[in-house]
C-alpha cells in the first residue's frame, strides 16, 4: 500500500508563487517545459487542479538545476548550487536542536539579503523567526519552503518527525490555507508580524549525527523527505484520514474513527468542525487523491478507477471528480 503522505495532494494555487518566481528566470516556453517534464499541465490550463508530492519533487529537482538557484528565484539573491549540501554538512553533526537551529540560522544569514533569521529560546519552547529587513512583498511559497526546510532537517537529524507547536506567516490567510496542514504538523496562523516556526521542548534531546552516505541520500531525494509532513501526530482531520487510509475507507465509518481516536462520535464531529471539515469531506478527499494517483500512473481505465474509489459508474465518478477538483479525470492522465 502507498504511503498516505505520498498520496496527499495540494491545490495548484499553493505553488502559484513558486511558478511566478520561476517565470522571472525563464521564458514562458521554458517554464512550460519544466511543467511538462514534471507531469504538470501547462500553466495556462492548470485552473484548480491538484498537485501531488511526486510532481513537486520533480519540478524542484528540474528547476533547481536549470535555474542554477536552489531556491529558484524565491529570494532576492540566487542560492547557488551545492548550498543545500553545505547546509546539511553544517548541521549534520549538531548534538541538540538548539545547536542545529543555531547553525541553520548562521548559514542562512550569510546568504539572505532581505531577511534575517533569529532564535527565541524560552527553555520550554524555541522559535525560529524570519524577520524582514525592510517592507517588501512576501513570497509565500518561499516563506513556507524555508521554514519547512528547518523542520525537515531537524526531523532528519532526530530520525523522527520533530514536534511543532505552531507556525505563523507574515501574509494574509490565502484561499488555499488548508493546504498548509499537509505541510506542517501544527496549527498554522496568518497575518502575523513575521513568519516563524515554534518547536516543542522534548526536541532538545540529543540528535543523531548523520553519515556522508545519509547526507547524499537526503540530497538526492530532496525535497521528498521534508516537504510533506507525516500524519500520525497532527490535526484531527489528518489523523482521521490516516486511519481511513490504513484501515480501509470502504468499511470504516464515523463510529469506527471515533473509537480509534478514543472519543465519542459527537466529539469527533465537533473536532472536525473546528478543523473546518467533516468526516465525509475527509473520506472524499482521500478518494480524490487515490483517484489522482491511479490516473497519473496511467495503468488503469477510468472505469476501473471509478470502481476502486467507490462509484457504480464512470459517469458518477466523472461528476464527482469534477466537483472535487474543477477538472475532468482525463486532465490528470500523463501526456
Amino acid at each position: 500500500m502507498s504511503d498516505p503522505v505520498n498520496l496527499a495532494t495540494v491545490s495548484s494555487q499553493f505553488i502559484g508563487d513558486w511558478l511566478d518566481a520561476l517565470s522571472g528566470y525563464c521564458s514562458e516556453d521554458e517554464l512550460d517545459s519544466f511543467l511538462y517534464r514534471s507531469g504538470f499541465p501547462s500553466r495556462s490550463s492548470q485552473g484548480t487542479t491538484r498537485v501531488t508530492l511526486d510532481q513537486i519533487v520533480r519540478l524542484y529537482q528540474i528547476a533547481a538545476v536549470e535555474t542554477e538557484d536552489e531556491m529558484m528565484g524565491l529570494w532576492s539573491r540566487p542560492i547557488r548550487a551545492r548550498a543545500l549540501q553545505h547546509l546539511l554538512t553544517t548541521v549534520r553533526e549538531a548534538s541538540s536542536l538548539p545547536s542545529a537551529l543555531f547553525r541553520f540560522v548562521t548559514f542562512w544569514n550569510l546568504l539572505l539579503d532581505d531577511y534575517q533569521f533569529d532564535l527565541e529560546d524560552k527553555g520550554d519552547l524555541i522559535t525560529l523567526r524570519l524577520m524582514s529587513k525592510e517592507r517588501q512583498s512576501i513570497q509565500r511559497f518561499g516563506h513556507m519552503l524555508i521554514l519547512k526546510l528547518s523542520h525537515g532537517l531537524l526531523s532528519w537529524l532526530a530520525g523522527r518527525e520533530v514536534p511543532v507547536r505552531a507556525v505563523q506567516f507574515a501574509f494574509d490567510c490565502p484561499d488555499f490555507a488548508e493546504d498548509y496542514s499537509i505541510i506542517f504538523p501544527a496549527s498554522v496562523s496568518f497575518n502575523a508580524s513575521f513568519s516563524a516556526i515554534t518547536f516543542e521542548p522534548d526536541t532538545s534531546a540529543h540528535l543523531t549525527p548523520r553519515s556522508k552516505a545519509e547526507l547524499l541520500q537526503f540530497l538526492t531525494r530532496a525535497p521528498r523527505d521534508w516537504i510533506f509532513t507525516a500524519f500520525h501526530e497532527h490535526k484531527q482531520s489528518l489523523r482521521v484520514r490516516d486511519f481511513l487510509f490504513r484501515s480501509g475507507w470502504e468499511q470504516c465509518g464515523l463510529i469506527d474513527a471515533a473509537k480509534e481516536m478514543n472519543m465519542t462520535p459527537r466529539t469527533l464531529m465537533r473536532r472536525l468542525e473546528e478543523d473546518g471539515t467533516s468526516f465525509q469531506a475527509i473520506k472524499d478527499g482521500l478518494r480524490r487523491d487515490m483517484a489522482i494517483r491511479s490516473l497519473r500512473n496511467g495503468r488503469k481505465s477510468i472505469e476501473q478507477i471509478s470502481q476502486e474509489v467507490g462509484f457504480s459508474s464512470a459517469a458518477n465518478f466523472h461528476r464527482a471528480f469534477l466537483r472535487w477538483t474543477g477538472a475532468t479525470p482525463s486532465t490528470y492522465r500523463p501526456s
